[in-house]
């Protein structure tokens, strides 16, 4: 006969391995997702949609007082946002020229505030309070899209100033393809983000003709020796020698200023 405090005994157990087994096939579907998602990027690259695989992200709407995600990479993983857009501060009729010293040497990008006057409000905030300074280009991308992304203090993608701002200019380049894209042209400077109107700090500079769905802020054009120094960089290759990731060639942004023309 079994007594109350054999049954009590039972039904534990059963209730464990019961727990167990939940838990074993959690982990195996969690398995399953990872492999599903590897294959995803894999048939997307083989199908020629790599720009799908390496999306330009950048969580710049986490990080602390003007201070994510490329990160992102950057994460794409987006917060909300801590404190506000920066109040309108600029010529919206003006144009602004944002000039990198860099220990590579120096790139000077036109910003067009007329078309995209919140980012480049923003970068004009930034700028003067020397956010950029002594921050790395944490992202180089040699295969399928050919763009340098920097603008993260935190120098892996996961960096931001606090608040987001919108989208703006997305159909400046032009109507999109079949594909879905639109060609970003060689010596463009665009947003980094995480999804619709999550920009933050972090921007990329293409160095070849690059296809990309037109999600992301275009806001100016970079001069012909910053495409020159870009190309140097991409020539040397990620570090580890894949086709996406830290650049092999260090590039420091060691000062960033905005000046209206």
């Amino acid at each position: 006969m079994v007594t109350s405090d054999q049954r009590r005994r039972q039904l534990a157990r059963e209730k464990y391995l019961r727990q167990q087994q939940r838990r074993e096939e959690a982990r195996r579907r969690s398995r399953r997702n990872i492999v599903i998602a590897s294959t995803l990027a894999v048939v997307l690259a083989a199908g020629g949609a790599v720009w799908a695989s390496v999306a330009l992200t950048g969580d710049d709407a986490k990080g602390s007082d003007v201070a994510s995600s490329p990160s992102n990479t950057p994460s794409p993983e987006q917060s909300t946002p801590s404190q506000p857009e920066p109040k309108m501060a600029i010529d919206k009729k003006g144009s602004y020229t944002m000039a990198l010293t860099t220990n590579l040497g120096d790139i000077t990008i036109t910003m067009d505030a007329a078309k995209a006057p919140r980012t480049v409000n923003s970068f004009k905030h930034l700028a003067d309070k020397k956010y950029f300074d002594g921050t790395k280009c944490h992202r180089l991308t040699t295969s399928g899209i050919f763009v340098l992304q920097c603008g993260d203090p935190k120098g892996d993608g996961t960096g931001g100033p606090g608040y987001s701002i919108p989208d703006e200019n997305l159909g400046g380049l032009g109507k999109a393809g079949a594909d879905g894209s639109v060609t970003y042209p060689k010596g463009t400077v665009a947003m980094a983000n995480a999804g619709p109107n999550t920009g933050g700090s972090q921007f990329f500079l293409v160095y070849k003709d690059t296809k990309l769905p037109p999600s992301y802020t275009p806001f100016g054009t970079f001069d012909a020796e910053g495409v020159k120094l870009v190309e140097e960089v991409a020539k040397a290759g990620v570090a580890g020698g894949s086709g996406d990731g830290a650049p092999q060639k260090a590039v420091t942004i060691q000062k960033a200023a905005v000046t209206k023309k």
